[in-house]
């Protein structure tokens, strides 16, 4: 059974509304529709072995401080940024919600040790062709 979705509360995260960049005629410069999400991962409710699976994460959207940093502006309205800013930060928790699988050492078995032998042989003998052409008296 599979473990249920992170989900982080609108509480735990920091939301600033800003202009957005770009393109975008007279309206992009008087309208804030851009959203800026800020999420501590150090004081937020998630379980410890997220936390520190998270912040182990080499992504530019973790700052040193172990602050998710995530822009939002595709959308023209504020409140579809900001639902798209709480969707992108939990499917970025989701990547990290469950622990690897913990890789255990298995000896190769016979066949495979023969099977690499015998390609090794098959590719020594097609070298050796290769090399100077020898007087066969």
């Amino acid at each position: 059974m599979a473990p249920l979705p992170l989900q982080v509360s609108e509480d735990e995260v920091e939301i600033t509304a800003m202009r957005a960049q770009g393109a975008g005629g007279q309206n992009v410069n008087k309208v804030s529709s851009a959203v800026h999400l800020r999420f501590d991962v150090a004081a937020s409710s998630l379980p410890e072995g997220v936390k520190e699976r998270l912040l182990a994460l080499r992504d530019t959207r973790i700052t040193q401080e172990g602050v998710v940093v995530i822009k939002a502006q595709q959308f023209r309205s504020q409140e579809q940024n900001r639902a798209d800013a709480l969707a992108r930060l939990n499917a970025l928790l989701n990547t990290v919600a469950v622990p690897p699988r913990v890789r255990r050492a298995t000896k190769p078995t016979y066949g495979s040790q023969q099977r690499r032998l015998q390609g090794k042989t098959q590719r020594s003998e097609t070298k050796a062709l290769r090399g100077r052409v020898r007087d066969g008296s």
